[in-house]
């Protein structure tokens, strides 16, 4: 599965269209954000997770996506169920990543 990138455009759409939405906010002089992100692709291709909607966003230039999930640090991971708010944390953990996923996915 690929990775969408969104906008403050389509930010808002997107996450009401699918149930399951995880969100990796970056920003592009972000080292621990370019190093997370083949981990965060190969678990958008992972069968455990095949019902979630895998999301990028660049938090330094859409801001009302960054409040959407109250980003405080980089890289910061959020998800949402049905457009919600379900969890955010300033994390470039895989182990802690796949626990938000699971969580989720169940």
């Amino acid at each position: 599965m690929a990775v969408n990138t969104l906008t403050d455009a389509d930010f808002q759409n997107n996450i009401q269209q699918h149930d399951k939405v995880i969100v990796k906010y970056y920003a592009d002089w972000c080292g621990s954000c370019k190093l997370f992100a083949p981990k965060f692709k190969r678990l958008s291709g992972d069968e455990r997770f095949a019902g979630v909607e895998f999301v990028e966003v660049n938090a330094e230039e859409n801001p009302e996506a960054r409040k959407a999930a109250n980003v405080d640090n980089l890289p910061f991971i959020a998800t949402f169920r049905n457009g919600q708010l379900i969890k955010g944390e300033a994390t470039s953990k895989e182990d802690f990543v796949v626990g938000m996923l699971s969580e989720l996915a169940s």
